[in-house]
């Protein structure tokens, strides 16, 4: 009954959902494992007594759980799922933010940075680049920007 009932795989980092079914199962002295059927075979060797008790198992990134178990929790795995892709790309816009900040004003790419240094390179730039001493309101305007944001990561 267990190898042909279908089960859920669930991969939110990568928007993957889909029904599957048990390939292998090896009975052992501390239980039954399973893994897969193609072409998701390279999940396992699980527990499958914890499977069926728990109705969810972890492997990797993956779950596998009964059909019962992710009508009932998939909405919140879908959540979850998103606020981390979303998190990761954040972070990602921040990481070229960061660069594009510091290669303004004309700060290393890499490393850390003290207050300092980010208003060193900030003076040093708007000298030539304030109004006032010939350069545009556009150009002082960007370093004073990547100024502020380079010094809020710091805080």
């Amino acid at each position: 009954m267990t190898s042909t009932a279908e089960w859920v795989i669930w991969n939110g980092s990568m928007g993957i959902v889909d029904t599957v079914r048990l390939g292998t199962i090896i009975d052992g002295a501390a239980g039954r494992l399973a893994s897969l059927a193609p072409p998701y075979d390279v999940v396992g060797p699980f527990s499958l007594d914890e499977l069926e008790t728990r109705g969810r198992i972890s492997f990797g990134a993956c779950l596998v759980m009964s059909q019962q178990r992710w009508r009932e929790d998939q909405d919140g795995l879908r959540i979850a799922a998103r606020a981390a892709r979303r998190a990761w790309l954040d972070q990602l816009t921040q990481d070229e933010d960061d660069e594009a900040h510091r290669a303004l004003l004309d700060l290393p790419l890499r490393g850390s940075l003290t207050a300092t240094e980010i208003n060193a390179g900030f003076r040093r730039l708007a000298k030539s680049a304030h109004p006032d001493a010939g350069g545009s309101n556009e150009r002082y305007r960007r370093i004073s920007e990547a100024r502020e944001a380079l010094l809020a990561q710091l805080d």
